[in-house]
């Protein structure tokens, strides 16, 4: 049997569901110096171990493109001119580390190994876009202290983001047998 191409409702409510999570993730905030504290990384890591690469980008992109657009969905609000904030190079990075993460996971029953290096590739790869776009977006706007700048808004975090990686390798290894038995009763 040919295996049908492009997208199921199925498919559609479980990007919107990752969708949902990373706006519930912007709103649980912690107060921090500069940047609030959010679980955004770990969502995206997770859309991308669980949705897979393509699914996981989509479902990222469309939260991004959903404040850009003015929606409400970023820690500080939305609309186009959050493109100049230094924090915006990790809403670029959340695409890329559900892109990476559903990458490396694969779609075959990967190992937990595999989960965690999934996951800790997907939190670093948020990283790499956003670090450099926060410390260049800082320097145009005239910002002095970027080593500042970069430690205590970015290295800052990155352990928190790092356990919860990893915390969510675990949560994906064990999910994912029971979604897909679900999903395999649902088509039958």
């Amino acid at each position: 049997m040919k295996k049908k191409m492009g997208f199921r409702a199925a498919d559609i409510a479980e990007c919107a569901i990752f969708i949902v999570l990373m706006v519930v993730a912007t709103y649980i905030q912690i107060p921090f110096p500069l940047v609030p504290l959010t679980f955004q990384t770990v969502v995206s890591v997770l859309a991308g171990l669980l949705l897979g690469w393509k699914k996981g980008i989509i479902s990222m992109s469309v939260y991004c493109f959903m404040g850009l657009a003015g929606l409400p969905v970023f820690t500080a609000g939305g609309g186009f001119s959050y493109i100049f904030k230094p924090s915006f190079g990790y809403i670029i990075g959340f695409i890329a580390s559900a892109g990476v993460g559903g990458l490396i996971a694969g779609k075959a029953d990967a190992s937990l190994r595999r989960y965690i290096v999934a996951a800790l590739c997907a939190f670093l790869a948020d990283y790499v876009v956003g670090i450099p776009y926060c410390i260049l977006t800082a320097k145009a706007l005239g910002v002095e202290n970027l080593t500042k700048l970069f430690i205590t808004g970015n290295l800052v975090y990155m352990p928190k983001d790092a356990v919860l990686s990893v915390l969510s390798a675990f949560l994906a290894k064990a999910v994912t047998p029971v979604i897909r038995k679900r999903k395999a009763q649902i088509n039958r």
